[in-house]
């Protein structure tokens, strides 16, 4: 039956058998990348050069996860310092105060401007720059002086640097989610008189954090893999430091490097699983996507809909 005696007698034309298009090109690119990683996992399980013995022996030793404990309070501590800092530095760029607008830019420029590892150097010997620490009136009184030498801690001062570095980054991150939410939403709530700790609490932050979670996320992984230049301070206590010091005694680099970069996956999955899971929370509402059974029923909805009107014009 054509189309136009369809329409003519009112009844639904014949549906349309749809044949999906084949894509062999699919299926030789699959091919040829699983044989790829075949071909290199073999290589790989084959060759002495990568000390799977040593590997299997170190994996799980005491030292090394010793490091992957310190790794793991480097990132932490760094990161809670970081997003605070962030958020003052974040609250002083939108500042109408010039002279906070421009200490920020300027801390931003600094220390986004210059390699992290730099920077760890740089605390590294913040003790020998600063023999010692006086706390007072300047030029009149002392109430107190510290001597940098006596209480250095490595582990703390890389924990500064690593904090101080990613402030930068994170100021921008809270500027970015807090700009994203309309004035619009911010004079309503002030309106439905609500104090400006109300309104950020209860309309700004839940508003910015599905743009500020997704790149934290990010920064937060990347802080982990940062922590294996702490080495510069010096601090050797992570992991990366302590594989490097295992393989200085048994002379066997690669599998100690190796462990390292397992260790590094395997907290990387965790914290990846972490996010993925951070975000869906803080997406509810933003987007919404049908399933195939909703869609469905949408379009029997819209053809019943549209059945009606036609009946109703004729």
């Amino acid at each position: 039956m054509s189309d136009s005696a369809s329409l003519s007698t009112g009844t639904e034309p014949e549906p349309i058998k749809a044949i999906p298009l084949r894509h062999p090109g699919r299926w030789i690119a699959a091919v040829v990348v699983v044989v790829l990683f075949g071909l290199f996992a073999y290589g790989a399980a084959t060759n002495p050069a990568y000390g799977w013995g040593t590997y299997g022996r170190y994996l799980f030793d005491s030292r090394i996860g010793e490091g992957v404990w310190n790794t793991l309070q480097l990132t932490v501590y760094s990161m809670i310092a970081a997003i605070l800092l962030g958020v003052l530095l974040a609250v002083m760029r939108l500042s109408p105060n010039p002279v906070l607008r421009s200490a920020a830019w300027i801390y931003l420029w600094i220390f986004r401007g210059t390699p992290v590892y730099v920077q760890l150097v740089f605390w590294g010997l913040i003790p020998s720059i600063y023999k010692n620490v006086a706390l007072g009136i300047p030029f009149t009184v002392q109430f107190a002086e510290f001597d940098l030498q006596a209480i250095y801690n490595a582990f703390w001062f890389a924990v500064i640097g690593l904090a101080l570095n990613e402030a930068a980054y994170m100021a921008e991150i809270v500027r970015a989610g807090i700009n994203s939410v309309g004035e619009g939403q911010m004079e309503a709530s002030v309106a439905l008189g609500m104090s400006w700790p109300q309104t950020m609490r209860r309309t700004v932050l839940p508003q910015a954090m599905r743009v500020i979670i997704p790149p934290t996320g990010n920064e937060v992984i990347s802080m982990l893999k940062t922590t294996s230049l702490v080495v510069a301070v010096p601090f050797t206590g992570e992991v990366y430091g302590r594989a490097r010091d295992i393989s200085g005694a048994n002379f066997e680099p690669i599998p100690l490097l190796l462990v390292a970069a397992t260790w590094y996956l395997v907290i990387t999955s965790i914290l990846m699983v972490g996010q993925f899971y951070l975000e869906r929370y803080y997406s509810k509402g933003a987007s919404r996507q049908l399933t195939g059974r909703q869609l469905r029923a949408l379009a029997d909805a819209q053809a019943v809909d549209a059945r009606t009107h036609d009946n109703k014009g004729i």
